[in-house]
């Protein structure tokens, strides 16, 4: 009977971790593909933000020139 309680454990083992496998490991992998893109989304905005500052302080500093 102890035989068969360690043969149950480690079928028990193999078939929860085929279920990770299956189940688990796809929606973890869709998870950070969600979240690389959300970052990726960020940065791409933050590059868009800190070109329209640059651009915007390149026209203060050259309209200043122009009345110095």
């Amino acid at each position: 009977m102890r035989e068969a309680k360690d043969v149950f454990r480690v079928a028990g083992v193999i078939i929860l971790s085929l279920v990770v496998i299956i189940f688990i490991v796809p929606l973890l992998l869709k998870l950070v593909g969600i979240t690389l893109g959300i970052l990726i989304h960020l940065a791409i905005s933050v590059i868009y933000v800190a070109v329209a500052l640059a651009i915007g302080y390149l026209v203060l500093v050259g309209i200043r020139a122009l009345l110095r």
